[in-house]
């Protein structure tokens, strides 16, 4: 499901113009990435959590040139799903997932 899809079925289900979802899931998103650019973790009660991960620094190898790079401590955007989320997708039906 791409974000239009998305767009087009909150549209469908509240009766809310297509224009106003689409600028309220572009403000949510922004809202997601200005938080976790700052740091900040976003929870969403029964759906998930938004978590900013640190990874530490490790060395790697370039195997074309055998040589070693060291990559530094970085930060990576990470989903957690909530635990009834996960249960929902579990007994749901997979029909469609299977294509």
């Amino acid at each position: 499901m791409t974000k239009a899809e998305i767009i087009a079925e909150i549209s469908s289900k509240t009766g809310i113009e297509k224009m106003d979802v689409q600028e309220t899931v572009e403000a949510f998103f922004k809202v997601v990435k200005t938080s976790m650019v700052g740091g900040e973790n976003v929870y969403v009660r029964g759906f998930g959590s938004f978590v900013v991960k640190k990874r530490a620094k490790k060395t790697a190898r370039n195997i074309s040139k055998n040589t070693a790079i060291i990559i530094p401590e970085h930060f990576v955007p990470s989903f957690k799903p909530a635990k009834t989320f996960v249960e929902k997708v579990k007994t749901g039906n997979k029909t469609k997932a299977s294509k």
